[in-house]
C-alpha cells in the first residue's frame, strides 16, 4: 500500500462532523474531483476508504444520494455521480452557487470561516485530488484541480493559514504542492492524519541520522587516508635519509622518531607519541616528523 493510500485511510477514519464540517469536506472534494458543474458532479477514486465514506458524507452534508455509484465488490477506480437536477440544486445552494447556469469555480470563503471547516475542506480536497510521496524517498505533497481560480484562491487561503505553497500547471490541470517536511507534517495534522505526520517526522529523523553517519564515515575515511599518506611520506623520507647515510648522524630524538615510525607505520600521531619515554605531545611529534621530511628533501636534492 502506498503512503498516499495510508494517509487517505487515516483521514477517512475521522468522524463525519456536524453538517457545516461535512459541507466543507464535500466542498473540498468537489473542487478537486473529476467533474463538478451544473449538470453533473463526478468523483472518481481508487481508495476503498474514501469510496465507503462518500455516501455517508454527502447524505450528512446535502441530504442527497448518488445517482450513480459502483457495484458492491468493485475494485480499482470507483465512480460516484450526481446527475439529478434536484440533488445538484441542493448541493449548489449549500455551497453558495447559483443553481442556474454554469458553476463559476471559486473558493467560497464564507463556508471556510473557522479552523474546523478549513481542516475538513483540506481533508476533502486531499481525498479527491491529493497525493503525498513516501517521506523515506522525498518530501512532496500536492493537490490537483482542473480550475485555475480554485488553485489561485486556495493558494491565498493557504498563505492565510500560514503555509507557503508553490504551483505549476501540468497538462490541463493546476497543481498546488509543498516540499518542506515541516509543512507537510502540519498539513497532514491539520487535515486529520497525525499518524501520517509522525511518519514524516520519523523519516526525517531517520534520514538525518543516516546522513550524520555517512558524514562521520566519510570524515573518518578521509582522516585515515590522510594519516596513511602522511605515514607513507614519512617512511619514504626515512629511507632517503638512510640511503644517503644521514640517518645515523641525526640527533638522538630524530633517530628515535624515525625508528618508532618505521616500527609502527599504522599508528596515528597520538598513538605514536605515547610510545616515547617520556611521552611527547602530538604537536611535538608532528614537528619532528616534519624535520625528517625536510632533511630528506635536502638530501635528495643534493644527491640529484
Amino acid at each position: 500500500m502506498s503512503f498516499s493510500s495510508e494517509v487517505k485511510n487515516e483521514l477517512c477514519r475521522a468522524e463525519i462532523g456536524a453538517r457545516p464540517a461535512a459541507v466543507a469536506e464535500c466542498y473540498g472534494a468537489l473542487l478537486f474531483c473529476n467533474r463538478f458543474d451544473g449538470r453533473e458532479a463526478r468523483i472518481v477514486t481508487s481508495s476503498d476508504a474514501f469510496a465507503a465514506r462518500l455516501p455517508r458524507l454527502f447524505s450528512r452534508a446535502f441530504g442527497v444520494s448518488f445517482d450513480g455509484r459502483p457495484e458492491r465488490g468493485d475494485t480499482g477506480k470507483r465512480v460516484f455521480t450526481v446527475t439529478s437536477r434536484e440533488s445538484l440544486e441542493k448541493i449548489l445552494d449549500a455551497l453558495g452557487y447559483e443553481p442556474e447556469g454554469i458553476v463559476r469555480h471559486h473558493v467560497n470563503l464564507g463556508i471556510l470561516e473557522d479552523e474546523a471547516a478549513r481542516a475538513a475542506f483540506l481533508r476533502g480536497a486531499f481525498l479527491a485530488g491529493g497525493s503525498v510521496t513516501d517521506p523515506l524517498r522525498r518530501y512532496h505533497l500536492e493537490l490537483v484541480t482542473g480550475h485555475y481560480t480554485v488553485s489561485r484562491e486556495l493558494t491565498a487561503l493557504f498563505h492565510d493559514m500560514g503555509f507557503e505553497p508553490k504551483g505549476i500547471r501540468r497538462g490541463g490541470n493546476y497543481v498546488i504542492y509543498f516540499k518542506q517536511s515541516d509543512t507537510i507534517e502540519d498539513l497532514l495534522t491539520t487535515a486529520g492524519a497525525p499518524v501520517a505526520a509522525m511518519s514524516v517526522m520519523s523519516a526525517k529523523i531517520e534520514k538525518g541520522m543516516t546522513n550524520l553517519i555517512n558524514r562521520k564515515v566519510n570524515c573518518d575515511t578521509a582522516n585515515v587516508t590522510k594519516a596513511v599518506e602522511a605515514s607513507a611520506s614519512c617512511l619514504a623520507a626515512i629511507r632517503t635519509l638512510r640511503d644517503t647515510g644521514r640517518l645515523a648522524a641525526l640527533p638522538e630524538k630524530l633517530r628515535e622518531t624515525a625508528r618508532l615510525r618505521e616500527e609502527n607505520p599504522e599508528m596515528s600521531l597520538a598513538e605514536l607519541a605515547e610510545l616515547f619515554d617520556p611521552p611527547i605531545t602530538k604537536s611535538g611529534l608532528n614537528h619532528r616528523l616534519r624535520q625528517l621530511r625536510e632533511l630528506a628533501e635536502t638530501a635528495a636534492g643534493e644527491r640529484n
